[in-house]
C-alpha cells in the first residue's frame, strides 16, 4: 500500500520532512507531534500548555542509512556496539531502516495512534540471522505512549536487546534529578563497566553519565528544576532503564551533536539490555512500552 493510500484522520498530515524523508505531523487539541518513517523515529511531542518534551540535536543528519540524533530512536536487536563485530551499526539496524506506515487512527480523547512495521530482510539477516517482525505504535495525546512489539518468525530461538532511547528536553541537566531508581544495581560504562548500587538520593549530573540500571520495572521521574516541571516515564515489558548524558568531551566528539547542546538534554531509556536481554522461542512475541507524561 502506498503512503497516499493510507487514510489519515483530522490532525495527522503526511509531509516531506527534513532531508526529504517522509514523516507524519500531528496537531490536535491534545498535542503536537512528529514521527519519521526512517527508523520509526518519534522526533517531537508537546502536549498543549507545556514546552517541547523531546530533545533534538540541531546537528542531526536526516539521511537514509544514518541515525537521527534525538527524539526516540529504536534500538534493536542489540544495544550499543555489536557484542562481537564493531563494524556493525551501533544499536542495531532498526533505527536505520525505512518502516512501513500501516495505519493512523484518531481516538475519542483526541489522541492519534500511528502504527508502523518492519520485517527483517536479506540485508538485516547478514547482521542478525533471525527473521522477525517489528511493530511500533506511537500514540500522541496528553501523554505519549510508544510501544515496540517483536515477533520471532524464524524456526530457532533468538536473543536480542532493545530500547526506546528517549532524549528528553531539560532546562539545565546540572539541575536535573532522576527519581525512582534507588537501590537498583547499575553498570557504569564511564567507570569501565563496573557494577554499583544506586543509593537513596536522586541521580544528579556532574559529568559524563552512562548507566544501565538492571532488573527494574519502576517508573522514573525527571525533576527538571530549571523548567519547573516533572516528567514521568512509566514502562511495561522492560527490566532495564538507561540514564545518559555525554557532557562536554563526548558531545564534542560526536559529529551530529552540537558542542554546546549537552546541558539541554538527558536520556532516560526504556530497555531490555545487557543482563536483561530477551530470548524468544519461534512464534513468540514481546511488547516493550513507555508512557510519558508531564506532571
Amino acid at each position: 500500500m502506498s503512503l497516499s493510500a493510507i487514510p489519515l484522520p483530522a490532525g495527522a498530515t503526511l509531509q516531506a520532512g527534513r532531508g526529504g524523508l517522509p514523516c507524519l505531523a500531528i496537531d490536535t487539541p491534545a498535542c503536537t507531534g512528529e514521527i519519521y518513517f526512517h527508523g520509526a523515529h518519534v522526533t517531537a511531542w508537546q502536549p498543549h500548555g507545556h514546552g517541547p518534551v523531546l530533545w533534538m540535536s540541531r546537528h542531526s543528519a536526516f539521511e537514509p542509512g544514518r541515525p537521527i540524533r534525538g527524539g526516540i530512536p529504536v534500538c534493536f536487536p542489540w544495544f550499543g556496539p555489536h557484542p562481537s563485530d564493531p563494524s556493525r551499526p551501533p544499536h542495531g539496524f532498526a533505527r536505520l531502516s525505512p518502516w512501513t506506515l500501516d495505519r493512523v487512527e484518531r481516538r475519542i480523547d483526541d489522541a492519534v495512534a500511528v502504527t508502523l512495521s518492519l520485517r527483517t530482510g536479506a540485508d538485516d539477516l547478514r547482521h542478525w540471522p533471525h527473521p522477525c517482525a517489528l511493530t511500533l505504535e506511537a500514540t500522541f495525546g496528553r501523554q505519549l505512549v510508544v510501544a515496540l512489539s517483536v515477533r520471532n518468525d524464524g524456526d530457532s530461538p533468538c536473543m536480542f536487546q532493545e530500547a526506546l532511547h528517549t532524549y528528553f528536553a531539560v532546562g539545565d541537566v546540572r539541575q536535573v534529578a532522576i527519581e525512582g531508581l534507588a537501590g537498583t544495581t547499575y553498570v557504569d560504562k564511564v567507570r569501565g563497566g563496573e557494577h554499583f548500587r544506586q543509593d537513596a538520593a536522586p541521580i544528579g549530573f556532574t559529568g559524563e553519565t552512562d548507566r544501565v540500571y538492571l532488573d527494574t520495572e519502576s517508573t522514573t521521574v525527571i525533576d527538571d528544576a530549571a523548567q519547573g516541571r516533572r516528567i514521568a516515564v512509566e514502562k511495561q515489558g522492560s527490566r532495564t532503564t538507561v540514564v545518559w548524558n555525554p557532557w562536554i568531551a563526548k558531545a564534542k566528539a560526536m559529529p551530529d551533536f552540537g558542542d554546546d547542546e549537552w546541558p539541554a538534554m538527558v536520556c532516560v531509556e526504556t530497555a531490555n539490555a545487557l543482563d536483561n536481554a530477551l530470548t524468544l522461542a519461534p512464534g513468540d512475541g514481546h511488547r516493550l512500552q513507555a508512557s510519558i507524561r508531564v506532571e
